[in-house]
């Protein structure tokens, strides 16, 4: 494919090389004329020199006929406006890097529909997500862009019997806002249908929202789930994100930072967390609130070393889980020497964001669930495609796939075997790797 990558500085480096590892097509532009010889001498890709808001630079680097922009300078304001120009010049596909929260907030206003940009990405958030799954559910996985966040996919272990269980699936009375997705017994794991049953010790995988997600949880599991401790080293925006997003009813956290006008800031905008004004990164400061006794340590400080440093004394005095953010690949490769449980790296969140957006046609977007063959695709529903034509169960989709959601103006909805997509609706589709051709083929433009 082709990509067009606006920055060059450490972010945009990182993202054509790998890209071009991956036998992409990489131009890059940047307005530093340092860094433009230094990539065009490290890697083996194209940069040029100039600005990324500008519609002459861009159509020079060749937007008209790129697969996919990424705009992923450190200005926010240049990012959307150089996605949005990309996308209306002929980009295929546009994703713009974002620092402010503000810009992902949408009771404020849709800056992502309005200048027209398939994705709006923050590093910060990503990887506050992917510590937050770590807490809450391991085996878990936020589809963090299919209806901006709001659904995800609960992996867990059925500990509980009750009258669901050795019923055929079409004679469950499961809630209309889940959607079961995938079985596994006996370490084969495949795509639920309407005949399938389920069983004490099959592990399942759920789609939802959060709420609805974690109710079905306590139907199916043992026991009310332990409130956990969680300590947060560090309130930069991976650090709040983090401490929004963690369950109040589940986590009790607590937060340090050492600015006292960051923590007024994460005080006011934080109603369940505890903030407190300290150095995460001295002993002391952890032994006075007591990180020994915590589930979970994160230190997410904007430092590597300080990261890896409090996270250490932090396994010392006995947390129980300990996991640091770490901007260095190969740092991450080293910590779980030290003893630190696992480290997270920005870059490879973003990694797998870019890399499953690598998609062409009716595809918009594809996650591969853990440990199996089977892909959670992001599809448009194109105008007379044959997944269109009628009700699902009625639909020409290949066999042996399932479509769990919908997306239509803003509002998600898990559909029934009647129910029909709408052309211009986007849909989220459980599909083994071997049926991922003929599924998009189902969802483009139908031309017989």
């Amino acid at each position: 494919m082709r990509v067009l990558t606006l920055g060059g500085g450490t972010v945009g480096t990182w993202i054509a090389d790998m890209l071009c590892r991956s036998r992409h097509d990489v131009t890059v532009v940047d307005t530093d004329a340092a860094n433009v010889q230094r990539i065009n001498n490290d890697l083996d890709v194209r940069a040029i020199q100039g600005s990324a808001s500008q519609s002459s630079v861009l159509f020079q680097a060749g937007v008209l006929g790129c697969d996919m922009c990424l705009a992923v300078t450190g200005n926010d304001e240049v990012n959307l406006v150089a996605a949005s120009m990309a996308k209306k010049m002929g980009a295929q596909k546009a994703v713009a890097r974002v620092y402010a929260p503000v810009f992902r907030d949408l009771s404020t206003f849709d800056y992502q529909r309005h200048f027209r940009i398939d994705r709006l990405l923050s590093l910060e958030h990503l990887t506050a997500m992917e510590l937050a799954r770590s807490i809450r559910n391991p085996e878990s996985l936020t589809l963090e862009h299919f209806a901006r966040g709001q659904l995800e996919v609960a992996d867990f272990e059925i500990t509980r019997q009750n009258d669901m269980l050795g019923k055929p699936l079409k004679e469950m009375s499961l809630p209309p806002k889940v959607r079961l997705g995938t079985i596994t017994r006996n370490r084969r794991t495949w795509i639920a249908t309407a005949n399938d049953s389920l069983h004490e010790g099959d592990a399942i995988s759920l789609f939802g929202k959060t709420e609805d997600v974690e109710d079905m949880r306590k139907i199916f599991t043992k026991g009310s789930p332990k409130r956990q401790f969680v300590v947060i080293a560090g309130g930069g925006e991976t650090g709040y994100h983090l401490a929004k997003a963690l369950d109040a009813q589940r986590q009790k956290v607590l937060l340090l930072d050492d600015d006292p006008d960051r923590c007024d800031y994460l005080a006011a905008h934080l109603e369940r967390a505890t903030v407190v004004c300290a150095d995460a990164t001295r002993k002391i400061t952890l032994e006075e609130e007591r990180v020994g006794g915590c589930d979970y340590f994160i230190a997410c400080t904007g430092n590597d070393e300080n990261n890896i440093m409090s996270g250490i004394e932090a396994k010392q005095l006995g947390a129980g889980h300990v996991m640091t953010l770490v901007g260095r690949p190969d740092y991450a490769e080293i910590v779980g020497r030290l003893g630190i449980d696992r480290a997270v790296s920005e870059r490879d969140a973003m990694a797998r964001q870019i890399l499953g957006l690598m998609t062409q046609g009716a595809v918009l977007s594809q996650v591969k669930l853990p440990q199996s063959d089977i892909y959670v695709l992001e599809l448009d529903v194109a105008p007379q495609c044959r997944a269109a034509e009628s009700s699902l169960a009625e639909a020409e989709l290949p066999s042996g796939v399932l479509v769990a959601a919908v997306l239509q103006d803003d509002y998600v909805q898990v559909p029934t075997a009647a129910d029909t997509l709408q052309p211009g609706s986007t849909a989220l589709v459980l599909a083994p790797q071997a049926a991922i051709s003929d599924v998009a083929q189902a969802f483009a433009t139908n031309e017989r």
